[in-house]
């Protein structure tokens, strides 16, 4: 999509309006807000060429739109995945569900919070109340949240987490009284249903995104004060020494995408079984190999090996999520050949 991805959103759909033809096109800008059917309007009037491709292009990116609109409403998110995945491949896939995912989540509450800078959120909210925080965080992408989580002091990050699995629902009243405290520096949108949000799950996302230290004395405070919920959270979690739960076919795909490098560092501090079963999914020329980079390497900062795990990590969930691998997850049954 070469040309379509230079155009604008408004000349697209211009171009989109053009190709559907006149009597489509009324019934749909009826259905615009009235500033943007004049910008549609006046786009139109002013678009005097338009290529076959660049039809054909805004056609097909319309398409997959809708289709992935229908997907999520029909099944979600992760119903939505699975099949644009499946049509499309992992990567087209992923570019329509974050351009659907960003569209839909204009409609909830903290919209300008998703967009803001990272540091300027955590300024805002960082000596709030950790009920505060933790409804905020709940509302983010978990890459986002996961920053401001990781910045803050031990006990709160705690704190916060804990508060974050245990919420279940909030009501429009007190979304708009956090909200009220962002006012003046974040215009955000008020939902008047109640949301569902926070729990086990928005917790594992957003510590599958922090750095190893942030994770680790999150887990291990909750262990001590709520060992149930823990365990929970580690149950929805993939850690890197739970590579040894891969089966073989599924470790070597993962290794396919692995830099080599970093591969060296995350085994150099990890447990004897994980390297054991990353050696044997390799060529006997390649382990060797790796040994031997490994043992060159000499010492190495704890934090350098640490971060080369984490990206292995990531590798693994993206594959899982693009059905490439399997992942067994906390209390889900694995049919085994």
């Amino acid at each position: 999509m070469a040309q379509a991805q230079k155009l604008s959103g408004v000349q697209k759909a211009a171009i989109l309006m053009i190709a559907l033809g006149s009597e489509i096109s009324s019934g749909i800008m009826k259905r615009l807000p009235e500033s943007m059917i004049e910008k549609v309007t006046y786009e139109i009037a002013n678009t005097t060429k338009i290529t076959a491709q660049q039809k054909h292009e805004i056609l097909k990116e319309f398409l997959d739109m809708s289709l992935a609109h229908d997907y999520i409403n029909h099944g979600g998110l992760d119903y939505a995945k699975n099949l644009l995945t499946k049509a499309l491949g992992s990567q087209k896939a992923k570019e329509i569900i974050d351009t659907v995912s960003e569209i839909t989540q204009q409609r909830r509450p903290f919209a300008i919070a998703r967009k803001a800078d990272s540091q300027q959120l955590f300024n805002t909210i960082s000596k709030e109340h950790p009920q505060t925080i933790a409804l905020i965080l709940c509302y983010l992408q978990p890459d986002k949240a996961a920053t401001i989580l990781s910045g803050l002091p031990d006990e709160l990050q705690v704190d916060v987490a804990y508060r974050i699995a245990t919420m279940n629902t909030t009501s429009p009243v007190v979304i708009r009284q956090v909200e009220s405290v962002l006012e003046k520096k974040l215009s955000s949108v008020i939902n008047n249903d109640y949301a569902s949000i926070g729990g086990v799950n928005t917790l594992v996302d957003i510590l599958n995104s922090v750095d190893r230290a942030t994770e680790k004395n999150i887990i291990e405070e909750l262990e001590k004060e709520e060992p149930d919920l823990a365990e929970q959270v580690r149950a929805g979690m993939f850690v890197f020494e739970d590579i040894v739960t891969l089966d073989n076919a599924s470790i070597q795909r993962v290794l396919r995408e692995v830099d080599s490098r970093d591969l060296a560092l995350a085994l150099k501090i990890s447990s004897e079984d994980v390297s054991n079963v990353i050696f044997r999914n390799m060529s006997k020329r390649a382990a060797q190999t790796l040994r031997e980079d490994i043992e060159f390497m000499g010492p190495v900062r704890l934090v350098e090996a640490e971060a080369a795990q984490q990206k292995i990590v990531s590798i693994i969930r993206m594959l899982d999520e693009a059905n490439e691998i399997i992942i067994a997850r906390g209390g889900e049954n694995v049919i085994v050949p």
